[in-house]
């Protein structure tokens, strides 16, 4: 399955699903208008492609070499590029080959060539049993142990790949969440009796490239179980009755403002 065929699939995915963190109604209105790619985004996805299915690569994408298009001969070749993109993503050649030397600083990682054995950019699909939604994850790696159990490995580019960084990182956009719903759907999907572990390889997006490996404890685990069950569930009952509440929840009830924490310690103190 391609990714294009995945992401057209009806199930919902991760990060449809995280839409929730904000409010139904705000998952409702990206499900029905999907974002275009950002360049952030495509760049990521070049460097996934050229780490995880490098012998792919030129199925999705098209690397647009430096031409100069104010010539006549830079417009011919620009526009003989377009005219065989055929579907596919252009990426520039600056950023095709940061994204290689980014590529080859993974591989140089003993830690992280050896989680990334296994089977690369493998769908699961099932059905969640408490609300009976259909669910899917795309696993950038499966990898089995000696033992026979299975990790699963995800790929992620960040800023800094600090392990304190990449921590809030976790929380703020939902990692623990992600963790938690791709080993549900692991576990579901090939009927495992244990939820797969599940580690991050996080790599700096500025040279040298730096990688850390970042795996995700039980405690971490349990939270990201807590907000996926909250999620789907929550999706489940919109779904149901079509109707996706905003900030003032389904009550449609006022919020309430509240002092900023360094403002109430100051009014703790003086009491």
């Amino acid at each position: 399955m391609t990714e294009r065929e995945y992401r057209q699939h009806h199930a919902i995915s991760r990060s449809e699903l995280w839409r929730m963190h904000e409010s139904p109604e705000k998952f409702k209105w990206f499900k029905d208008h999907p974002p275009e790619p950002t360049p952030a985004l495509t760049f990521g996805q070049v460097v996934h492609k050229l780490l995880l299915q490098p012998e792919t690569f030129d199925e999705d994408f098209a690397v647009l070499t430096e031409m100069d298009r104010r010539t006549k001969v830079g417009k011919e070749a620009f526009d003989a590029f377009l005219s065989r993109l055929e579907g596919r993503t252009a990426v520039i050649q600056a950023d095709y080959d940061k994204a290689q030397e980014m590529a080859s600083a993974v591989r140089r990682s003993r830690l992280a060539t050896s989680l990334l054995v296994g089977e690369h950019e493998i769908e699961f699909f099932w059905t969640d049993p408490d609300t009976h939604e259909d669910c899917k994850c795309r696993c950038d790696c499966l990898t089995k142990t000696d033992d026979g159990h299975y990790i699963i490995v995800d790929y992620k580019t960040a800023g800094s790949a600090k392990t304190d960084v990449f921590n809030q990182s976790i929380f703020k956009y939902g990692y623990h969440f992600q963790a938690a719903m791709y080993s549900e759907g692991v576990m579901r999907a090939m009927d495992l009796d244990y939820r797969p572990e599940f580690v991050f390889i996080v790599q700096e997006k500025a040279a040298p490239y730096a990688v850390n490996v970042v795996s995700i404890p039980e405690t971490v685990m349990l939270a990201g179980i807590d907000t996926f069950r909250e999620y789907i569930g929550l999706y489940h009952q919109c779904k149901g009755t079509d109707y996706w509440f905003g900030y003032n929840g389904a009550f449609d009830e006022p919020n309430e403002a509240y002092l900023p924490g360094w403002m109430q310690l100051g009014v703790d103190e003086e009491e």
